[in-house]
């Protein structure tokens, strides 16, 4: 019988398995089904760093913030005091609920856990941290100044690296995915009585054939 796929040579698969997953090591993902030792990748270490400081930084400037705001908060007029308290309001719920994304995104290997960090970040996050900066309206103190920017750098930090992890993340399991169909199309190369482009057994026809010599 002509064989309808050419099998996959193994040290071919090994390599590109390694480009996948060069990055990764020693974390479990349940998208692979290789061996136990395949399935254990690491998450991507510097965005895990950003997440793990940013963690004990947050609270920090939280407190510096909401005392800003009231010692300023008399001087100020009234839509800039709704801003303001929106504002850290906004970026504090959203701050919990994009650690925790990061964290089970990065760590699980979870692409729309991680996607929806990386646009929380970048949609609510930045431009919110980005009014603080700039509106010289809200009567920016020299300590606000100072741990906006910080937060600034931890915040920008953070995109780009989830960035790469996604990037990264994103390749990996689309090499996993074609190594499977891979493996999958050799099984049915070693099955003797399965036919590998429709998996069906090959002496089944409805054309009349005659008997081989």
């Amino acid at each position: 019988m002509p064989v309808f796929y050419s099998s996959v040579p193994e040290n071919l698969q090994l390599g590109l398995a390694y480009v996948g997953s060069s990055v990764f090591t020693n974390n479990r993902t349940a998208d692979s089904d290789f061996t136990r030792e395949q399935e254990e990748l690491v998450s991507h270490l510097p965005l895990q760093m950003l997440l793990y400081f940013n963690m004990f930084y947050f609270p920090c400037w939280w407190f510096s913030a909401v005392f800003m705001l009231e010692v300023k908060f008399s001087c100020l007029a009234g839509y800039y005091q709704a801003l303001l308290i929106t504002g850290i309001i906004l970026l504090t719920v959203i701050e919990v609920v994009r650690t925790y994304l990061g964290y089970v995104g990065n760590l699980k290997e979870r692409v729309p856990e991680l996607a929806a960090f990386w646009i929380l970040s970048f949609m609510f996050q930045l431009p919110v941290l980005l009014f603080f900066l700039t509106d010289e309206g809200i009567i920016i103190l020299p300590l606000e100044r100072a741990v906006h920017s910080l937060y600034l750098l931890f915040l920008l930090a953070q995109i780009l690296a989830s960035f790469l992890a996604l990037r990264t993340m994103t390749r990996k399991l689309t090499l996993l995915f074609h190594l499977r169909q891979f493996g999958k199309v050799q099984c049915l190369h070693h099955h003797p009585g399965i036919n590998p482009v429709y998996g069906l057994p090959y002496h089944r026809s409805v054309l009349p054939m005659s008997p081989s010599p």
